[in-house]
């Protein structure tokens, strides 16, 4: 089942031509990893998924990018945005309790019955893989934790509002190897009910976790293949050269 699929996508931040003449599929439950240089259009093309680039003041697009078989500028944008999360490369949790960074999109999509609020919050933090250890401390301060518990704690902010797909870019650029393990072991968990499109520099990670993966410079999509045949056997001189640290 296809869950994205653009056609031509073109988009333009003013005189910046981001992405050009992308067609690309993203399947249903898969992780599909995004790989490529600065300025390669990575980024663009995820945030184009949830209609972030929409907030640029010059943004424009041609083509067409449709979400379940419905073209994305059609569905309203707010909707769209609670079945396609985002995390993002910085941790953004909220200035409230670790309970309440969970609870707070779910009551403002309208859930108030407490009981039910409490079982999501320990239902999305089972599945980010940090309830253990913030079980017996959810009135404190989400500040209080490290870095990669509070990415794993905005993890399980975007799953407590039921999302279809969750956009992860960078999610790992500033954390250690052991907590860049663990958002890597959630990640190969959740793609049994969620489909994960994961932007990252680190090509060691595509490849541990991407079922297949996109490669992406100056703007167009240059290969798109199963993870493994990109890695070992790439059509594309260019992905292989890119792989091989040869550039970015």
């Amino acid at each position: 089942m296809v869950k994205f699929k653009a056609n031509n996508l073109n988009i333009w931040f003013g005189q910046i031509h981001a992405l050009k003449g992308v067609n690309i599929e993203v399947q249903a439950n898969e992780i599909l990893s995004v790989i490529g240089p600065s300025n390669s259009g990575k980024t663009s093309f995820l945030r184009m998924l949830n209609r972030l680039n929409e907030l640029h003041p010059a943004f424009k697009m041609s083509g067409n990018l449709q979400y379940d078989q419905i073209d994305v500028r059609k569905l309203d944008v707010e909707v769209l945005r609670k079945k396609v999360g985002m995390v993002f490369a910085l941790p953004l949790p909220l200035p409230l309790s670790i309970f309440d960074n969970i609870a707070y999109g779910v009551k403002m999509h309208g859930e108030r019955n407490r009981r039910k609020v409490s079982e999501i919050v320990e239902r999305s933090l089972k599945q980010a893989y940090i309830w253990e250890e913030v079980k017996d401390r959810l009135d404190v301060s989400a500040f209080k934790l490290s870095g990669g518990q509070q990415q794993r704690l905005c993890i399980a902010r975007s799953l407590a509002v039921e999302p279809d797909v969750i956009l992860f870019d960078e999610p790992c650029s500033g954390l250690d190897p052991i907590s860049t393990a663990k958002i890597e072991e959630a990640m190969l968990k959740l793609k049994k009910d969620y489909t994960l499109v994961l932007v990252t520099n680190n090509v060691k990670q595509a490849a541990r976790v991407g079922d297949r993966t996109a490669f992406f410079l100056s703007g167009e999509l240059v290969e798109l293949d199963k993870t493994e045949k990109i890695f070992t056997a790439p059509i594309d001189q260019r992905t292989d050269d890119y792989i091989r640290g040869k550039f970015g």
